[in-house]
């Protein structure tokens, strides 16, 4: 029986590192120099076959100039002594004409005329296959080159002059010789056009990502020290004034937060401080001396209630914690806000009767959503505008079903009013338009920050208004149950 190993002397398995794509530089580079190996050999060739066909025409049109001249010659031949007397005027066609030669034969296969040169009788009796009985065909003889023109002559029927055959040939050798160092000229310069635009490419590269380069020497420099730097997008290409302009908004976004995370660092140890003092402070005086039963009481149930205000400090901010970070779900249900205030008054009604504060609900309706939730945020509104409304003074809640696809939940409670520069930061965390009373209450300064993160997480809305001794806090919310919503 096979025995496996324990997991401690197992090998473990080699995982391979993910293989990092090449540079930008090189990729582009890469992309020169392909785009060059295309384009410089295509051009190349064209260029060669625009000169080898530039010869083979100029070849061509001189054959055909040197048979034109003899045709007319063989044209006047009427015997045999005819061709003995234009013998001469075939030397002189070739005269100006730099390495031609000539061949005449009877269509029988007897030379009549063969010019100083190669022998162009081997190659004067093949098969024609060009157009009006002639081919033009390129030959070689021994180490040299030739291209030749056969034609057959007099072939009319007329009678008047025997048919002849007539090869004519010049020497290429001067053109394939200077094609070969053209050709090994051209590849040389393509190859080095491949390489220098390749190296121009890499250079353009390193000069066109300098202006990023830039970009990340001033990220690097960003620090929690200097979160307020902002890249100008003016200075920069207009391809990167859309990166400058999204990092300026990310350090925007993130200076923000850190502000806010300062911020509220600073007043979580400011909250917490109180509390941890005053137990602290009742716990020493409690134990400098010998006291009865019932002050050992009366100093454990105020310690009772600072441990209370810091458990429901320390229970908001991790709801808010889970809030901001969507760890939060919400078990959507149809919720009757009525119901939901009628309970909220029922249970805030000694504390207003306390305080001499009547508490009237307007209106009724039923918005789909997280109950708890909604339930806490209206607590937390109703609760405040109890805590600020003086005396005698009424606490109204309107609740507004008509408005398309949104319903509305109206807090409004008399009182001072709140001035304008306060309003934009009344649902900050901590934040409180009076420093000097911030423990006058029993809030813990988070009660509006959670109605703002319930409220966003239902989609919806929270405004607040405070005008001539009257606050108001508007909740609006989605109505999902409706066709349209």
């Amino acid at each position: 029986m096979r025995r496996s190993l324990p997991p401690s002397l197992v090998p473990a398995t080699r995982v391979r590192p993910a293989r990092r794509p090449p540079s930008l530089a090189l990729r582009v580079t890469l992309l020169f120099g392909i785009a060059a190996a295309i384009v410089f050999p295509v051009f190349g060739w064209i260029i060669d076959r625009s000169i080898e066909t530039h010869f083979s025409l100029e070849d061509i049109n001189e054959l055909k100039v040197i048979a034109q001249a003899v045709q007319k010659a063989l044209s006047s031949v009427r015997s045999e002594d005819d061709l003995q007397i234009i013998e001469g005027r075939f030397n002189d066609i070739l005269i100006g004409h730099h390495s031609a030669s000539l061949y005449i034969a009877t269509h029988d296969g007897r030379t009549i005329y063969a010019s100083s040169g190669p022998d162009l009788s081997p190659v004067a009796n093949t098969e024609l296959t060009g157009n009006a009985g002639a081919t033009i065909r390129e030959w070689h003889a021994g180490d040299s080159h030739y291209r030749v023109l056969i034609r057959r002559m007099n072939e009319d029927g007329a009678g008047h002059s025997p048919p002849y055959t007539v090869a004519v040939a010049v020497a290429i050798d001067y053109h394939l010789h200077f094609l070969d160092e053209f050709r090994g000229t051209l590849w040389l310069m393509i190859a080095s056009g491949v390489a220098v635009m390749s190296f121009m490419g890499w250079i353009a590269v390193r000069q066109g990502h300098a202006p990023l380069r830039s970009i990340v020497a001033q990220i690097r420099q960003t620090s929690a020290s200097k979160v307020n730097a902002r890249l100008s997008p003016e200075t920069v290409p207009r391809e990167l004034a859309d990166l400058a302009i999204s990092f300026n908004e990310m350090l925007g976004r993130m200076e923000e937060t850190f502000v806010r995370l300062s911020n509220f660092s600073a007043d979580i140890a400011h909250e917490l401080r109180t509390p941890v003092t005053n137990l602290m402070t009742q716990t020493q005086v409690a134990l400098s001396q010998s006291r009865r039963i019932d002050e050992y009481r009366e100093i454990l149930y105020s310690n009772i209630e600072e441990y209370e205000r810091m458990a429901q400090m320390i229970a908001d901010m991790l709801f808010l914690a889970q809030a901001d970070n969507g760890l939060y779900t919400l078990n959507a249900t149809a919720v009757d806000l009525n119901k939901e205030v009628q309970s909220l008054f029922e249970y805030y009604e000694g504390w207003a009767d306390e305080r001499h504060v009547t508490l009237v609900l307007e209106g009724t309706a039923t918005v789909s959503g997280d109950r708890l939730m909604l339930r806490r945020a209206l607590s937390n509104l109703l609760s405040n505008a109890i805590r600020h409304t003086p005396a005698g003074q009424t606490v109204r809640v309107k609740l507004e079903s008509g408005l398309p696809d949104e319903i509305g939940i109206i807090v409004e409670n008399s009182g001072a009013s709140i001035s304008a520069e306060h309003l934009p930061r009344l649902f900050d965390r901590f934040y409180r338009v009076d420093p000097s009373r911030q423990r006058s209450g029993e809030g813990t300064g988070l009660g509006l920050a959670i109605v703002q993160s319930i409220v966003d997480a239902h989609g919806g809305k929270i405004e607040v208004e405070s005008t001539e001794g009257c606050t108001l806090f508007r909740m609006s919310l989605r109505d999902r149950s409706s066709p349209s919503g």
